[in-house]
């Protein structure tokens, strides 16, 4: 396996501690030069909804997520990592964030209810995933009939993240952006 792949975690789920440290002060100083919640106004997120932010990592968007759903709204910060569950809980006290809770995924399940979500979005993770099919099938169940999910292709081909999503037979695409593919269920 190339460093890159062992770092980075193509194809892999998870990935390493010391890449995940790495990946968080990266995310960090992109933070300080860049506004992560620029992107989230473009999902249509509205007072009230409830947000799965899938493969969360370290929190960039929580803080602004949570202020889009509103106190009304639940945001569903989930990942793979335990250190994401750490980093997200520190910013729930660091920002008094009531609406957010995290979430621990594991072998592609999670505790968040069935058709509970109007938005789910799964950024610069995509291509991390070994078993696409077992991600669509979990974000699927979580997602209201008429909810949207918003999936980027990450460090992958645009070509190849449409093969996956058709090829799970439970999405369609609706639109794409530079950055992210829009998906409803099929």
């Amino acid at each position: 396996m190339a460093i890159k792949e062992r770092m980075m975690g193509s194809n892999m789920d998870r990935i390493p501690d010391i890449a995940f440290r790495g990946m968080s002060f990266l995310f960090w100083i992109w933070g300080i030069f860049a506004s992560p919640g620029k992107k989230l106004k473009k999902f249509g997120i509205k007072p009230g909804d409830t947000v799965v932010d899938f493969g969360c990592g370290p929190g960039n968007y929580i803080k602004d997520v949570s202020l889009l759903a509103g106190g009304k709204g639940v945001v569903y910060a989930a990942d793979i990592h335990e250190l994401a569950i750490k980093a997200i809980n520190k910013k729930i006290s660091r920002y008094n964030l009531k609406n957010v809770k995290p979430v621990l995924v594991r072998d592609y399940k999670c505790d968040i209810p069935d058709n509970s979500a109007d938005v789910i979005y799964a950024l610069d993770m995509f291509h991390m995933v070994k078993q696409p099919d077992l991600l669509l099938k979990e974000l699927h169940r979580m997602l209201k009939k008429d909810g949207k999910l918003f999936i980027d292709d990450g460090h992958q081909p645009r070509k190849e993240s449409k093969r996956k999503i058709e090829g799970s037979k439970l999405w369609s695409i609706n639109e794409e952006f530079k950055g992210w593919l829009v998906c409803t269920p099929a």
